[in-house]
């Protein structure tokens, strides 16, 4: 394994344990608050009591339409791993809600605390109709991680070098709803690098 697929590896594991942390704390945790709407008679909106990330994770659409018209920033940080909710939406592969934040005018290369975007993300757990999604609004794919992968350079190494990864992600991520299907994994990694080239 070279260096390049080392740092890679060193740094998608430590942003995967940073964001199974943030999704259980978030689970745990409130809405936000709305923002208030001084038109007059307008009726104000409430953020429903699911925090915006599990909304997303678990695709709770109803939710996530009502934080964006509650007015909830749709850009925000979970508090661990800095993750953005469309990051999180490329995670769990929730297609819906990533191109609902996508058409809520999301930031589509928002970094997380390692430097990864929701391109890089859905590349690397096999999300092609995500990486379609981002690819035609317009994300940047030549951004790095702090590690110095591209979301191309995260699926160009042969499946068997990063499948130690994939065990670890999918024990960490499971409680959360995380599903790893390895043959399929395998298969799409090549078709995600091509659509990067």
């Amino acid at each position: 394994m070279n260096s390049q697929h080392r740092n890679c590896l060193h740094g998608l594991t430590r942003w995967t344990g940073i964001l199974s942390l943030s999704l259980l704390a978030a689970c745990a945790g409130k809405g936000h608050s709305s923002q208030a709407d001084d038109t007059p008679g307008a009726e104000r909106v409430e953020a429903p009591k699911v925090d915006i990330h599990t909304a997303v994770a678990s695709g709770n659409e109803a939710a996530l339409r009502q934080h964006i018209a509650a007015g909830t920033d749709i850009n925000t940080k979970d508090p661990f791993g800095g993750s953005s909710p469309l990051i999180t939406a490329a995670v769990f592969g929730q297609t819906d809600m990533a191109g609902i934040l996508i058409e809520s005018g999301a930031d589509l290369d928002f970094r997380n605390n390692e430097g990864s975007t929701a391109l890089l993300s859905a590349a690397f757990f096999g999300r092609p109709e995500i990486v379609r999604l981002l690819l035609d609004a317009g994300a940047d794919k030549s951004i790095e991680n702090k590690y110095g992968a591209t979301a191309y350079e995260s699926v160009a190494a042969p499946f068997a070098e990063m499948k130690s990864t994939y065990d670890m992600m999918g024990k960490l991520l499971k409680p959360l709803g995380l599903k790893l299907d390895y043959a399929y994994l395998e298969k799409i990694r090549p078709v995600i690098a091509e659509m990067l080239k």
